[in-house]
């Protein structure tokens, strides 16, 4: 039944509810055990609960993005994708809770899924477009701006600043977000028959492009986390905090965590990641193997 609630067969938002009911929320202990089973010896039985004890997450984080005029069941279909990629990759030893892990890739998930399917222009490509994006709306409406038009300059700027992104593009997303979809299923006025869809080209990565990228994306990822052993106790959080986070932790709240200066901080930030990114560096070039080099 798990399977295939979790892989859209017989997609029911009501049955998947009751579902996720049936699973207990797991102690820490309970669920660092059942990570390992899973991880180690590849216990199915185990990644069931590990996996149906946080459907309920899938939904709170689903509905947290109800304002995008899509399915609920569909977000949360792809949140299930999202949480099902943490349990793949999760690792108990590191010391967090499952929950805080699956997050991140459960709201990825489904904001990559509302990028794609919202409008035939991609909203956000970027960093600071993908910000606006999933926050504009939301600071209009606290700004009482509510109008389809143009925002005031002062608006602009206080959003800018807000969200730290350069004013044009807040100008631009606007417009975008205020401009009316076009279907790529109408059809051409020259023939009625052509349709806007058959004449984009197919920009998708051939496969063997993506078994390369997630073949270096795999490599990287276990280089890093062979890297992240040498580090110290203290490097390691900080280097979490500080690059890790989707919301990093400032250097005035570590140095007080630490009962150290902020410009110690910062030192140790900086000299963890060039350890983790020497490590990195020298375990492939043993392996013979090109890794992009990590941006700092």
């Amino acid at each position: 039944m798990l399977k295939k609630l979790l892989t859209g067969e017989n997609a029911s938002l009501t049955r998947y509810i009751e579902e996720s009911k049936r699973f207990p929320i797991l102690a820490p202990d309970v669920e660092r055990d059942l990570a390992i089973a899973w991880r180690e010896r590849g216990n199915p039985q185990a990644l069931e609960q590990l996996v149906g004890s946080h459907l309920r997450l899938v939904i709170k984080i689903a509905r947290g993005f109800g304002g995008y005029g899509l399915p609920l069941v569909d977000l949360v279909a792809e949140g299930n994708v999202g949480l099902m990629q943490a349990a793949q990759k999760f690792d108990p030893q590191r010391g967090f809770r499952f929950a805080t892990y699956a997050t991140w890739w459960i709201r990825a998930a489904i904001q990559e899924y509302i990028l794609h399917s919202w409008s035939l222009v991609k909203m956000g490509t970027t960093a600071a477009q993908k910000k606006l994006f999933f926050n504009l709306r939301r600071l209009k409406s606290q700004m009482a701006e509510l109008e389809q038009g143009d925002l005031s300059p002062e608006t602009v700027a206080t959003i800018a600043a807000e969200l730290d992104v350069p004013e044009t593009e807040v100008v631009e997303m606007n417009r975008r977000l205020a401009a009316n979809d076009s279907s790529l299923d109408a059809t051409l006025s020259t023939d009625g028959e052509t349709n806007w869809l058959e004449l984009l080209a197919d920009d998708r990565p051939t496969q063997d492009t993506m078994l390369a990228e997630a073949d270096e994306l795999a490599l990287r990822r276990r280089l890093v986390g062979q890297a992240l052993d040498r580090l110290d106790a203290r490097e390691r959080r900080i280097l979490f905090e500080r690059r890790l986070k989707d919301d990093p932790s400032t250097l005035e709240a570590l140095s007080q965590q630490f009962s150290v200066s902020r410009e110690r901080v910062r030192q140790i930030e900086v000299r963890a990641f060039e350890k983790l990114q020497k490590a990195v560096l020298s375990a492939a070039q043993a392996l013979r193997r090109p890794v992009t080099p990590m941006v700092a």
